[in-house]
């Protein structure tokens, strides 16, 4: 059965909250009741007819056609099913996300991804900042799931990171994986200043050294990581260039030192 297609009429003049929109919420509804589903994050009254021309289909299988970087919250909080966006979105997209797919092609907003903890999120171009990372007021970042983004993501990526896999195959700003607490940061392009900042457990894989890097990490030398085989093996699939970097001979250091000293970042020996 086809999916249950969403087709952007034009560009909407106020932030929308998508999260309505998702396979779980919208069991059992025909376009009809669908349509008359509020929107709106201002006083202005905006409903899913308004926005979307929508074509009847399976409500577990999402398609959107279009997006807007005022697409906010989109499979926020989803159980199942599948939604794929064919453009941008905004803020918070994959927001507390427990199973299913999601599958933006475009880019997205800040928090991506945040409290995540479970399914599947793919990004297929860059993500802002704090991506996997915990929203205002949060201790706790992304706690399971896995998180690809094809292209950049900004600062704080993985930030306060509890569980899960984050993979960035293009370039991370500052502060990657700052405060981690568990889980595995992989980033396949360049590393800004001071990844692993104040982390506690976990690991990042680095393609190569960062911008700079931080002196409360001891060099381990070399290793021979069974651990980096397997996860090699099990993240083949969804990322080759992840992968690649952790089947090479890798070094590794341990800290932060300053706090736990439990966690480590690994390089290329």
């Amino acid at each position: 059965m086809r999916a249950l297609t969403f087709t952007l009429q034009g560009e909407p003049d106020q932030r929308l909250d998508l999260s309505p929109l998702t396979p779980d919420r919208l069991a059992g509804m025909i376009p009809s009741e669908i349509a008359g589903l509020e929107l709106h994050t201002t006083r202005t009254r905006v409903t899913a007819g308004e926005i979307f021309k929508i074509r009847r289909g399976d409500t577990q299988q999402l398609r959107f056609l279009g997006g807007s970087q005022r697409f906010d919250w989109l499979g926020a909080g989803m159980t199942g099913g599948s939604v794929t966006l064919e453009g941008d979105a905004g803020a918070q997209c994959g927001r507390q996300m427990a199973g299913g797919m999601l599958t933006v092609h475009g880019s997205v907003g800040v928090y991506a991804a945040s409290g995540l903890t479970g399914g599947r999120l793919e990004i297929t171009g860059d993500a802002g900042d704090f991506a996997g990372g915990p929203a205002p007021g949060e201790m706790a970042g992304m706690a399971g799931g896995l998180v690809i983004v094809r292209g950049n993501a900004g600062q704080r990526a993985g930030e306060r990171l509890r569980r899960g896999v984050l993979i960035i195959e293009g370039n991370a700003q500052h502060y990657a994986g700052a405060r981690m607490a568990a889980g595995t940061l992989v980033i396949c392009g360049k590393a800004g200043r001071h990844p692993g900042a104040l982390m506690q457990r976990g690991t990042i894989l680095l393609s190569g050294p960062p911008a700079e890097m931080l002196p409360a990490f001891a060099d381990c030398g070399p290793q021979d990581l069974v651990i980096a085989r397997l996860m090699a093996r099990a993240l083949a699939p969804d990322s080759s260039r992840a992968a690649a970097l952790f089947s090479r001979k890798l070094r590794r250091l341990a800290g932060d030192m300053s706090q736990l000293g439990k966690g480590e970042i690994l390089l290329p020996a």
